[in-house]
């Protein structure tokens, strides 16, 4: 019959190929599911949102520096600070005299307010200095040393002076202007037998001379 022909016909075509985009789309998706199983991940995929990256966390926690202390910071740490060093005492403490002090007449000299000083000058010409003075004691009721001074011999002036070893004598210790010291100073040539005068002598207190030389 022309209608069960008809019918028959188009039974068949129904039956026949799937049509050519759905096989395209199907063969897309079976390619994208190979790739993935072939190379594990697709560089181009994204993680998910609560996943955590392990080589970023690595290079993170390379990239943080340690927190635990050097050993020169440990040393430095458990070392005791060193202590300071003592200052000097200044002169005429701990009632340690000096001699005299710079006064009157002598205030421009050298050696006064010292203690033990190696030169001795009262200001004035070559007979009133004494250098090298060696002290061999200090701090008791005198003090005596030995040094170089110009001696002048009888009828000779300053220009005729010549240097020779003389002995020096630091007296009369007591306080002056609140401080500890000795107040009289002079020395002489015991080779010229000289010896010491105590009523001639150089007041290194006040600043003056005492008698006459």
């Amino acid at each position: 019959m022309k209608n069960g022909t008809v019918a028959a016909d188009a039974r068949r075509r129904s039956a026949g190929p799937a049509p050519r985009h759905a096989t395209a789309a199907a063969g897309a998706v079976i390619g994208l599911i190979c790739l993935g199983a072939a190379a594990g991940c697709s560089s181009s995929a994204r993680p998910s949102a609560g996943a955590t990256p392990t080589r970023a966390t690595s290079a993170t926690a390379a990239s943080q520096p340690s927190v635990s202390p050097s050993a020169a910071t440990v040393a430095a740490s458990a070392s005791p600070a060193a202590p300071a060093p003592a200052s000097a005492s200044p002169a005429g403490a701990a009632g340690v005299p000096t001699l005299g002090q710079l006064a009157g007449a002598f205030a421009r000299g050298e050696g006064f307010g010292q203690v033990k000083p190696s030169k001795i000058f009262n200001g004035g010409d070559p007979t009133g200095l004494v250098t090298g003075v060696v002290w061999s004691s200090w701090g008791g009721a005198q003090a005596t040393g030995t040094g170089t001074a110009e001696y002048l011999g009888p009828n000779q002036t300053v220009a005729q002076g010549t240097e020779e070893p003389a002995t020096v004598v630091a007296f009369d210790l007591g306080t002056c202007d609140g401080k500890l010291m000795y107040q009289a100073v002079e020395w002489y040539f015991p080779q010229h037998g000289q010896s010491l005068r105590p009523n001639t002598y150089e007041d290194i207190c006040t600043g003056s001379y005492v008698g006459q030389p």
